[in-house]
């Protein structure tokens, strides 16, 4: 069962900057921030809120590390903005699979490591009205 809004992905050219301008316009700070190699990105996690299943809401910002990598194709087709939405569930398993059984592409066979630990999966925005999908079960709940 889907959560939360877990957070929302934005494509960026420059993380430091645009990490600048969410802190100096808006007070959010950054939580967390890493490299992931597998997905071509480097990127920063600002927390919003708790969220009353002792999860969080965040903002992640991603700069694409590698020309072919998802997010840098994206950004050369796009520039800059919303990327994708990600949704909490305690089990990306299982909800991925019933997603799948409705008839929805899930791009991962099977879950792949994400932020902070997390495991991820995403679902293929033709499928989802246009908007790239992503569904996270985070760390401390697998």
């Amino acid at each position: 069962m889907l959560t939360r809004i877990d957070h929302i992905g934005i494509a960026c050219f420059d993380l430091d900057a645009t990490v600048e301008f969410y802190r100096a316009t808006y007070g959010f700070e950054v939580f967390h921030t890493e490299v992931n190699e597998e997905q071509g990105v480097r990127e920063a996690m600002l927390k919003i809120n708790e969220t009353s299943d002792g999860g969080a809401s965040y903002l992640q910002l991603l700069e694409s590390v590698r020309e072919d990598s998802a997010v840098g194709k994206w950004l050369a087709k796009n520039g800059e903005g919303v990327h994708h939405i990600a949704f909490g569930t305690a089990d990306v398993d299982t909800d991925s699979a019933g997603i799948r059984d409705k008839g929805v592409r899930v791009l991962y066979d099977a879950p792949r490591t994400g932020s902070m630990g997390s495991r991820i999966t995403f679902l293929h925005p033709k499928d989802c009205h246009g908007v790239l999908t992503e569904l996270v079960t985070s760390a401390s709940e697998h």
